[in-house]
């Protein structure tokens, strides 16, 4: 490895440890989609906030009870608003915290996650409790890190940089700085992964025209642009534009300009009306001439009459906040060669499970953020990657795999496999992620993904393909199969041959139900088959 590998890697994992330390946010706010999930979030955090974050966060839950939805501008406004009455009646008062510099984050956890099914099915719809390999206490069980978990865990090294702030965050991918965690200098900044301003041929290289992006000119502005060519680009941005990036969509407001928001659009908060997103009815207005934003609003549908009347809105919110002129948007650039983990996809949640059982700097890091790898610990050292496990004699286990918190006789558990939380006789795995399952008979296969499965049968499972269990009142338990290839996005509303419900109406059964409930009724199907293997004496 050479001098500049070695100083990436090192520079990687003290970032890394930054997110491991001690630094979380004073406050930490989640907004469900409903009362359940509200409920269940406020529960779980309350008791694993401490091993996620390293700090003891007021932790405060709620639920977007918007008709048609808010949109994620109006929607954090609503989010923080209903946070601060919630936290009032506990005689905490959040306003006082904030402008007093208490640093706030928000974390946005709604969504289908049809790109990710059938796991969130599962899950209940509860889509952020998607399971990673790291185990946390919960209960006074070895419970698996959820993917909202993570990117607290992730983000929480941004706090110390952002007293008197709200920091707003979307909950699917895990990022690694490699520009540092750079302070925020604007009322509003969002985070983006900048790189000097692109050529033409650079530009469609990179295929930027996919992306949101945000351009910074020399005093630090930036400017939000949605999905654009080149030449649209140059026609839109200011002509001493520096650097340009695909934007993260996260974005944090000082106390202020919180506030300012709110008073602005106090009547559709009262009313619970309208939709109104942070990108192009926050920062476009108030960062694109008047014709530029009319144009691109065009391209959406939007009527230039509504669009104009909204940008003469943004324009005065602007002058009566910033009288004396000077930007409101900036830029915290995370660095063109962060290091992702995304989790949103079905694929890459496979993947980037996977990778934690691979070699390189990567998968390096990736194990230290999860626990998996003493901090400071060389590559080599495999210590962590088995934990809490209670393994027969007769078990060999591959030394890149990661097993954690297991229950297994016999078999061989094979390169590149993860496993959390399993209980079985026997497994004949290969670069397989097996998590939370509990099976009365051998589990053999490779590259599947089987995600809280219960199976009673004796004959063997198998572990060739995609597997999701959900459980519902009633004793219903609903076997969802699927491939790595299926697109859940695409076959939503597609009754796949090998399945009785489409993953769509998995997901409206699941509406109905209490996601605390159904995941106590899951425990329980675990707990059963597990002490009918004890009793026949088939565990270690």
């Amino acid at each position: 490895m050479g001098s500049n590998a070695s100083a990436s890697q090192a520079m990687e994992l003290e970032e890394v440890a930054r997110m491991l330390s001690p630094c979380g946010f004073d406050v930490i706010i989640v907004c469900c989609s409903n009362q359940a999930a509200e409920n269940y979030w406020q529960a779980r955090l309350e008791q694993t906030v401490v091993q996620v974050t390293g700090t003891n966060a007021k932790v405060v839950a709620v639920h977007e009870d918007w008709n048609g939805g808010a949109g994620n501008g109006l929607g954090t406004l609503y989010a923080y608003q209903k946070a601060r009455d919630k936290a009032s009646r506990d005689g905490f008062d959040l306003d006082a915290k904030l402008s007093g510099g208490a640093s706030v984050a928000l974390f946005h956890t709604a969504g289908k996650g049809t790109r990710l099914a059938p796991l969130p099915g599962a899950e209940n719809n509860n889509k952020p409790g998607v399971k990673l390999p790291s185990l946390l206490e919960v209960g006074g069980a070895a419970q698996p890190l959820t993917v909202l978990e993570a990117v607290m865990r992730q983000t929480s090294s941004y706090a110390p940089l952002r007293g008197g702030r709200i920091s707003v965050f979307w909950g699917d991918q895990v990022f690694v700085p490699s520009a540092g965690i750079q302070p925020s200098t604007h009322p509003a900044d969002i985070l983006a992964a900048l790189r000097p301003m692109p050529s033409k041929a650079e530009w469609e290289a990179g295929q930027l025209h996919q992306y949101g992006l945000i351009a910074v000119g020399t005093a630090g502005d930036a400017t939000q642009l949605e999905k654009v060519d080149y030449d649209t680009a140059k026609a839109y941005l200011p002509p001493d534009v520096e650097r340009v990036g695909t934007s993260l969509g996260s974005f944090s407001l000082s106390a202020a300009l919180l506030a300012a928001l709110m008073a602005e659009f106090a009547p559709e908060l009262a009313a619970k009306c309208a939709c109104l997103d942070s990108d192009p009815h926050f920062w476009m207005p108030l960062t694109l001439q008047k014709e530029d934003y009319l144009a691109v609003m065009g391209k959406k549908g939007t009527p230039a009459g509504e669009a104009a009347a909204h940008y003469a809105r943004m324009a005065a919110f602007a002058a009566k906040f910033a009288p004396g002129g000077g930007g409101i948007l900036g830029c915290v650039d995370v660095g063109a060669k962060a290091l992702w983990w995304d989790y949103g996809r079905l694929e890459l949640y496979q993947t980037n499970n996977l990778h934690a059982a691979e070699e390189g700097p990567s998968p390096h890091a990736l194990r230290t953020f999860l626990k998996l790898q003493p901090q400071g610990a060389p590559e080599s050292d495999a210590s962590g990657r088995q934990q809490r496990n209670q393994l027969g004699a007769g078990l060999t286990v591959h030394p890149s795999a990661v097993v954690l918190n297991c229950r297994i006789g016999s078999g061989t558990i094979g390169a590149g496999c993860v496993l959390v939380n399993v209980t079985a006789p026997e497994v004949e795995v290969e670069a397989a992620i097996l998590m939370s399952v509990t099976s009365a008979g051998p589990v053999r296969g490779k590259r599947g993904v089987l995600y809280n499965v219960v199976h009673e049968g004796s004959e063997p499972l198998s572990a060739d393909a995609v597997r999701a269990d959900v459980f519902q009142p009633g004793g219903k338990q609903i076997v969802v199969s699927s491939s790595i290839e299926t697109d859940g996005g695409k076959a939503w509303k597609v009754t796949l041959p090998e399945n009785a419900f489409s993953f769509e109406e998995v997901y409206k059964q699941n509406q109905k139900l209490d996601v605390s409930e159904c995941q106590a009724l899951g425990a329980a199907a675990h707990k059963r088959v597990a002490q009918a293997l004890e009793t026949l004496e088939r565990l270690p």
